[in-house]
């Protein structure tokens, strides 16, 4: 977890909501405005962004290929008890 999580999940820039003398919630302070929420959040993205870690060029290909083989192999175990399934089928009701 990085050093801004537990800042960001205590709320900390969220502002306090503590109860007056009088019951009511005290006043929040005035929200910001489109552009500097829109503003906020791409720095937000940013820095998120810059704790990725990219995969390095031999690493895609080798996640690539193991990605495809196993696409391979459960393609051929559905089609393999597809094709007995039907051969079943056409056995029973007389096909």
């Amino acid at each position: 977890m990085s050093e801004s999580a537990p800042v960001a999940a205590s709320g900390a820039d969220e502002p306090a909501r503590t109860k007056g003398s009088s019951g009511k919630a005290a006043k929040p302070e005035k929200r910001r405005g489109l552009f500097a929420r829109i503003a906020l959040f791409i720095r937000q993205v940013v820095a998120e962004l810059k704790k990725v870690v990219w995969l390095t060029r031999s690493d895609l290909i080798t996640y690539t290929i193991v990605v495809l083989v196993f696409v391979a192999v459960v393609m051929a175990f559905v089609t393999v008890v597809d094709l007995g399934i039907g051969q079943l089928t056409r056995w029973a009701f007389g096909g």
